[in-house]
């Protein structure tokens, strides 16, 4: 979780990633963040996020983001 928050944080350091829920939902993270996003997750965590799971409730939240990356890693 803490490199998820670190790459998160680095998106975008005005964000407490720790709290906010709403990060699609109140327009946080954009379309060019989620790209982005995806790509450093499957670089830094060493999996495959296919098309079906690029949905509002995977990214809304930080611990959302890790659910979907544990998920993703057991598969």
């Amino acid at each position: 979780m803490e490199e998820l928050l670190a790459i998160l944080n680095e998106m975008h350091p005005e964000v407490d990633f720790e709290i906010a829920d709403n990060l699609i939902d109140g327009k946080i993270l954009d379309s060019i963040d989620i790209v982005s996003l995806v790509g450093e997750l499957s670089d830094t965590f060493s999996i495959e996020i296919p098309a079906e799971e690029i949905v509002p409730e995977n990214f809304n939240s930080a611990q959302a983001l890790w659910d979907m990356i544990c998920r993703l890693d057991e598969a």
